[in-house]
């Protein structure tokens, strides 16, 4: 038996309700998948999304965006949506950028908007359980 693909869920407060949503609309998808997410963003998943299984990891600026760094760069994550909000400051930016560019080294597909987690989410690798990423 395969394993399941892992993702990590993570959205800036004004994107959260966003990151919900998209919760919602792809919960039978997202089911067959090992989700993990930073603490608060898990947390509201969670209780909008009862039946998912999510593994909840710290805030993100109290560590939960170096969890997840770490998880890419073990190989254990094989895709990051990350919904971004470019119009609030954030003072863990640098955190941001290094989750950012870790997915980009370990080359795991990444959705830093829900247009692009749309897509990801409809693709053939993350529709059906236990599909390889490509190489």
């Amino acid at each position: 038996m395969t394993a399941k693909l892992a993702i990590a869920l993570v959205a800036h407060d004004a994107k959260k309700p966003e990151m919900v949503e998209f919760a919602r609309n792809h919960a039978e998808r997202l089911s067959e998948l090992e989700l993990y997410a930073t603490g608060t963003t898990g947390g509201q998943i969670s209780e909008a999304c009862p039946a998912l299984s999510v593994h909840r990891l710290k805030s993100g600026p109290l560590g939960g965006d170096q969890q997840i760094g770490a998880m890419i760069a073990e190989g254990r994550l094989s895709g990051l949506l990350f919904f971004v909000d470019p119009l609030s400051p954030m003072p863990h930016d640098v955190d941001v950028k290094a989750l950012t560019r870790l997915a980009l080294v370990y080359d795991i597909p990444m959705a830093l908007n829900r247009s692009t987690a749309e897509l990801l989410i409809r693709s053939e690798t993350f529709a059906r359980p236990g599909h390889d990423l490509p190489q």
